[in-house]
């Protein structure tokens, strides 16, 4: 990965650390490029995501070092996740001139070292650099979970979310019932969904008892189908709760899929739920 040179002066070999600087910016893009190459790096410039996206696949890295808008906002992001994939041992930099930027960046997952914030010091960069490549510790990617792990892992706090919202509704809490009455069959429900999420993509949703029995279950409590309705859409937002407080865990390469199997998921297991309602007969009161 690290270019070897040969020096007269020692007779030894000096590796150098090879960079990848990406920035739209060429007056920029120069002065930062001369200053790293007289800090011992090797710099490897591109001026657009199409260029650093094609270096990243064609040459090894020890670095990256991005500007996160070039010329829009998320191409940083995109130069980032490229080199995560390529080369995972590489310190991934970014450039930003948006303080907000440092503080969002656990919760937008930038996947990056750090962000440096301009103005910044050429020198400042190069002793970042040299230290993260001195210490492999120091830019260790905490490995992902997938949205069912999480899910899985703090079924207990979504369903605790999902309490506190249906305590909020008058609506739902016009009938009076018990923690356990009101929740129902949700727990299985959701083991339902992480079942179906640990399945293949293309897998349908299967028939879920627990929906059925769920169903048949608000019918006997008294709750209308709007009332239905309404719970599946708070134990929806309730999911999205837990997976934003785990934002730092989520593995970003699978969370598109997952949410869309999770909306089609409970959108399933609600219409499962109507039909077991629908279906039910209510005890007469003699």
């Amino acid at each position: 990965m690290k270019e070897q040179k040969y020096s007269s002066n020692n007779g030894r070999h000096a590796e150098k650390s090879r960079i990848l600087l990406v920035d739209d910016d060429d007056e920029l893009r120069t002065v930062v490029q001369i200053g790293l190459e007289m800090g011992g790096f090797e710099v490897v410039p591109a001026a657009t995501v199409n260029d650093a996206l094609q270096l990243i696949y064609a040459k090894k890295f020890d670095v990256l070092l991005s500007d996160s808008h070039m010329p829009n906002a998320g191409d940083g992001l995109t130069v980032v996740s490229a080199m995560r994939h390529a080369h995972p041992k590489a310190v991934t930099l970014l450039l930003s001139g948006y303080p907000a930027l440092q503080d969002a960046a656990s919760a937008i997952m930038l996947q990056a070292d750090e962000i440096l914030l301009k103005p910044f010091s050429v020198a400042k960069m190069t002793e970042i650099i040299s230290k993260k490549l001195a210490d492999p510790a120091v830019h260790n990617v905490k490995a992902k979970e997938r949205v069912a792990v999480i899910l899985e892992r703090d079924s207990a706090l979504t369903i605790q979310h999902w309490m506190t919202s249906v305590e909020r509704n008058e609506e739902l809490m016009s009938l009076t019932l018990s923690g356990e009455e009101r929740t129902g069959h949700l727990p299985l429900l959701l083991v339902d969904l992480i079942h179906r999420l640990l399945r293949t993509r293309t897998d349908q949703a299967s028939l879920s008892i627990a929906a059925r029995k769920h169903g048949v279950l608000r019918r006997m409590q008294g709750y209308t189908v709007a009332m239905m309705v309404e719970e599946s859409r708070i134990l929806q937002v309730s999911i999205f709760n837990t997976l934003h407080n785990n934002v730092a865990d989520v593995d970003f390469d699978t969370l598109l899929l997952d949410v869309m199997t999770i909306a089609d998921e409970v959108d399933s297991q609600l219409k499962q739920a109507v039909l077991g309602f629908m279906e039910s007969v209510v005890p007469k009161v003699v």
